[in-house]
């Protein structure tokens, strides 16, 4: 099968195509014949040689994919040689073919054509394990997003939106607050010329966020705490600001507020199962009415991955970048 493999850590000019050995599906797992693979930050950082796959994980990247199945291992029953799919991986989505557990494996919602699907699995379970199981958002409670111009950030803007939370989102330029507010946000937040800590106070009239969604990490810790309400919840899902920061342990008591991080890739794979059922149950309906949609940049071939890298790195774009098999 031909597979994007990186020659070391570095730039996206490290990323080329070769030939390699087909996947075979172990107990449990099945293989999946890729149509696309989907972009995240964190293919950056696998890249640049700063987050190892997980043991026992393809060390081709990519963590989402969609795709027809073409092989079936032993003790997988609900899926047959030909259902189309999305998958959620650990590993080795930018290939013509990948392994995968069944348990990671979930249907095309109705009305999504099979190469987009592969922009659904990672920004739904992120945002549905972390803002809904997670934090617990409930409906007119009041959620902050950071970069709601990207793939997690458009899709928990939806499915805030829908399910009857306020939402607000930061976003750097005028077309992608536009496009934010066109998704369901309630306020856009210039955070270039913006003090998005006072605009929360100022829009919740000084109630402030109950959950905010982080991507930023060191460089907003301080600020989100201001930011959160009595009782939030910030869960932290990355680090493009940076990994160490000073934490006001008395700020954080006065509100009895909780600062959670997270990561999906090196769950144990019952928990991604259950966390891609949940997704199925709760999500997926939204999906297929319409209410809730993957908001996709663009596609790209297999062998542009490096070109598709350089897009993502220069935050130029809205919404996911998919590589088409």
């Amino acid at each position: 099968m031909r597979a994007v493999v990186t020659a070391g850590a570095g730039g996206p000019e490290v990323l080329s195509v070769a030939e390699l050995p087909d996947p075979e599906p172990g107990p449990g797992e099945v293989v999946l014949d890729v149509a696309a693979a989907a972009l995240n930050r964190a293919d950056l950082l696998q890249r640049q040689g700063f987050y190892p796959p997980p043991p026992g994980a393809s060390d081709v990247i990519g963590m989402e994919c969609s795709g027809t199945v073409a092989a079936v291992g032993d003790g997988v029953s609900g899926w047959s040689v030909g259902d189309p799919a999305c998958a959620l991986l650990a590993g080795g989505g930018y290939a013509e073919r990948v392994a995968v557990p069944a348990g990671q494996l979930m249907p095309v919602p109705a009305g999504v054509d099979l190469v987009t699907a592969a922009a659904l699995p990672e920004v739904a379970c992120t945002v549905w394990s972390n803002v809904f199981m997670i934090a617990g958002l409930k409906p007119h409670e009041v959620l902050l997003v950071h970069g709601g111009a990207g793939g997690i950030g458009s899709f928990a803007i939806q499915l805030a939106h829908q399910l009857g939370a306020t939402v607000l989102t930061t976003a750097g330029t005028e077309e992608k607050r536009a496009a934010c507010l066109a998704l369901g946000a309630d306020v856009a937040i210039d955070y270039r010329e913006q003090d998005f800590v006072a605009v929360v106070k100022e829009t919740t009239d000084g109630h402030g966020a109950d959950v905010v969604l982080d991507n930023m990490g060191a460089k907003y810790l301080d600020r989100n705490i201001d930011a959160l309400a009595t009782e939030g919840r910030l869960v932290v899902i990355g680090m493009q600001g940076g990994s160490k920061a000073e934490l006001d342990i008395g700020k954080l008591l006065r509100k009895r507020a909780a600062v959670i991080g997270t990561t999906l890739r090196a769950r144990p794979v019952e928990e991604k199962a259950a966390i891609c059922a949940s997704v199925v149950e709760h999500v997926w309906p939204l999906v297929a009415e319409g209410l809730v949609q993957p908001v996709v940049n663009g596609t790209m071939p297999l062998a542009e991955a490096a070109a598709a890298h350089a897009l993502m790195e220069s935050g130029e774009h809205s919404g996911k970048i998919l590589l088409v098999v």
